[in-house]
């Protein structure tokens, strides 16, 4: 084995630790890790997917009739690393806003966050499945409902999405993030956790979607590719820093479906019933029932029920 001059390079790159944590005011309280584990969270995820679906998702070998041991056995491990992951987002999050981190309090609140989602967990199978659905119902190529669970990158991207909402909810947005990240970086369909989306949502092909962190998305939506649901601008305060959490993404209503390379931008709102074309550039609310493509934009007519017209 070659031997190489490195102990330089140990210490330059140490010194460049060091400069980061000065400059942005990092604390070295936390023994060990001080971040959620992007290992880690991907077996969890990994187990998840299988104990939600785990004759499609789980172990190869599964048969029908271990399916409860299987479960069982599996989301004691995934709710087991979930809650250690837990304990190091809120012991990093008291730290950084002076609050209380002692270990009893921290241990009470990540087991009652991780108790809470497990909890969610048969309601949150009965609405993917209601999205697998109106997957298979949405796409005349899909054969079954297995088919679009086993391959459909949308429907990835929503299992990622509603693990993700969920622990959000709960306050743990970082473990949130990387979970939603995972998805996005195997499908290129970019959720934010933060985004309320509700049952039978079906993103179709997928590649490019973005979906904002402030974004609601209503009942039975149908999304294709290369569609923006995003922020038109972005509010700053007294020192020119940006706002967080601010309502700025677009509420899309009930049975709306937005064609390939659509972009709405802006806290606006889709109508229910609305049908946005592809390629359109929307940055006002479209009423309820219209239609809105390139064609009808240049004459700023949209094609709309009469009584809105």
């Amino acid at each position: 084995m070659a031997v190489f001059e490195t102990q330089h390079i140990v210490d330059n790159l140490r010194g460049a630790r060091e400069e980061w944590r000065q400059a942005h005011q990092r604390l070295n309280e936390l023994e060990g890790q001080e971040f959620p584990s992007v290992q880690a969270l991907i077996q969890v995820t990994e187990q998840l997917k299988g104990i939600l679906f785990p004759m499609r998702l789980g172990s190869p070998e599964l048969r029908r009739e271990y399916e409860d041991h299987f479960v069982g056995h599996h989301l004691g491990q995934a709710l087991n690393t979930l809650l250690q992951q837990a304990r190091i987002e809120l012991q990093r999050a008291a730290l950084l806003n002076g609050g209380q981190h002692d270990r009893c309090t921290i241990e009470n609140r990540a087991h009652t966050a991780i108790q809470s989602f497990a909890n969610m967990l048969p309601d949150l199978r009965r609405t993917l499945d209601l999205d697998v659905v109106a997957a298979y119902q949405g796409d005349p190529a899909a054969r079954n409902v297995d088919e679009v669970l086993l391959c459909y990158p949308g429907l990835l991207a929503m299992i990622h999405h509603r693990i993700a909402h969920a622990l959000t909810n709960l306050g743990l947005p970082l473990t949130a993030r990387i979970i939603a990240e995972l998805a996005h970086s195997q499908t290129g369909i970019d959720i934010h956790p933060g985004a309320q989306i509700d049952h039978s949502c079906f993103i179709d092909h997928g590649t490019g979607v973005v979906i904002g962190e402030t974004a609601i998305i209503g009942k039975r939506v149908r999304i294709y590719q290369a569609v923006t649901l995003g922020a038109k601008r972005f509010s700053k305060d007294e020192k020119g820093l940006l706002l967080k959490g601010q309502p700025r993404h677009p509420i899309v209503e009930d049975d709306v479906v937005i064609y390939a390379g659509a972009t709405i931008l802006g806290r606006v709102t889709l109508g229910a019933g609305s049908t946005i074309g592809g390629n359109v550039w929307i940055t006002e609310d479209v009423a309820a029932g219209c239609s809105v493509t390139q064609a009808n934009l240049l004459r700023n007519q949209p094609d709309c029920p009469e009584n809105l017209r």
